[in-house]
């Protein structure tokens, strides 16, 4: 799938996976960058495409017990992060059908000025 940057919804801008450069997600998907993956910084996204998704699995996280698959990239099998299947805790359901992509693995391609090329 090509996120392509005339679309109005999604504004030209958007991230690829930084081995391959397939379109992962549009930054209008982007809900927060305050995660941790198992890498360091992470981004949670609302849709992500261009993915394939492992078995779902449990896993303690710095939140607390969750139900998670991880994700791969399509063009390359990167694991790139996990999709949120389950929380168990209440106050973390909000994450649930989310995906996690670690920056380690993001690259802003499309529609980025200048000064948004460099930062996260």
């Amino acid at each position: 799938v090509y996120l392509s940057p005339e679309s109005p919804t999604i504004s030209g801008r958007t991230y690829a996976c930084v081995h391959c450069r397939a379109h992962l997600a549009a930054h209008c998907d982007l809900i927060s960058k305050s995660f941790q993956g198992s890498q360091g910084r992470a981004y949670l996204f609302d849709r992500v495409v261009n993915i394939t998704t492992g078995p779902v699995e449990e896993r303690v996280l710095l939140t607390g017990l969750h139900s998670v698959a991880d994700i791969h990239c399509q063009g390359c099998g990167t694991t790139l992060g996990w999709k949120y299947e389950h929380a168990f805790e209440s106050s973390q359901k909000y994450k649930e059908g989310k995906f996690i992509i670690e920056l380690a693995h993001l690259i802003k391609d499309n529609g980025w000025d200048s000064d948004d090329s460099n930062s996260s």
